[in-house]
């Protein structure tokens, strides 16, 4: 397999691909992370064979305090409409997408955060992008927002009781999901280390359900990390990548 370069937008530096960093280096690949939230400037995109966009505490719509976000949604537009690029989208990456490609975001009626169950919709027996998952699965959630409106040509993938898109496919290589499946063991005590996450965990779950929440995600990682590397072989296969 011929190496490949994939760009990674990245909004807060502990907020990284995770565990799909030691897929990429097993099979010889390579990435460009770019620290928008930083003010590193975001490249040409003829270099690169992908785009996997990351979670982050700011809000699509929060343009004036954070106006890098204008040129991000600009270089996703490109990427996925114009290029065809494969695309991996996870929280804050799934609202990016959506925004960008015409579909709206909003504040989450009731906030998700924990480990919770998503379902598969019926659009996802036909996209290899969750072939393998149970129709019902549990994933660690860590969010305010939500995508509201699919954009036009969007597939519904995945839902749950409080938030109905929970992951969607666009065209025939742009997939993003509002849970995190890329985390690895350090992840709860890095985003802890974040006083915005640090608040919506206690406002939540309350300072013993956030202790609660660390000890059972180390204890579901194993999971997590085995559905992880399937997401991350059906992306590749749905999307051309690979």
């Amino acid at each position: 397999m011929a190496s490949k370069h994939v760009l990674v937008f990245q909004h807060l530096a502990v907020e990284h691909p995770g565990v799909f960093r030691d897929f990429l280096a097993e099979e010889g690949h390579h990435m460009t992370v770019v620290e928008l939230d930083e003010g590193e400037s975001i490249p040409a995109l003829d270099d690169f064979d992908a785009l996997w966009v990351m979670g982050g505490p700011m809000d699509v719509w929060e343009e004036e305090a954070h106006p890098w976000l204008v040129a991000e949604k600009r270089a996703i537009r490109e990427a996925v409409r114009e290029r065809g690029l494969p695309y991996l989208g996870f929280c804050l990456g799934h609202q990016l997408l959506a925004e960008a490609l015409g579909g709206a975001v909003g504040r989450a009626v009731m906030p998700e955060v924990g480990i919770m169950e998503v379902q598969l919709a019926p659009a996802a027996g036909t996209a290899t992008f969750l072939d393998g998952l149970p129709d019902r699965f549990e994933v660690l959630q860590w969010h305010g927002a939500e995508v509201t409106r699919l954009p036009e040509g969007a597939a519904l993938l995945a839902s749950s009781p409080r938030c109905p898109v929970q992951a969607m496919a666009w065209g025939k290589g742009a997939f993003s999901m509002q849970f995190h499946i890329e985390i690895t063991s350090s992840a709860v005590d890095e985003w802890s280390s974040v006083p915005a996450y640090l608040a919506s965990l206690e406002q939540t779950l309350g300072a013993a359900g956030a202790a609660e929440f660390g000890a059972r995600t180390l204890a579901c990682m194993p999971e997590f990390n085995a559905r992880a590397r399937r997401l991350y072989t059906n992306w590749k296969l749905r999307s051309g990548f690979g």
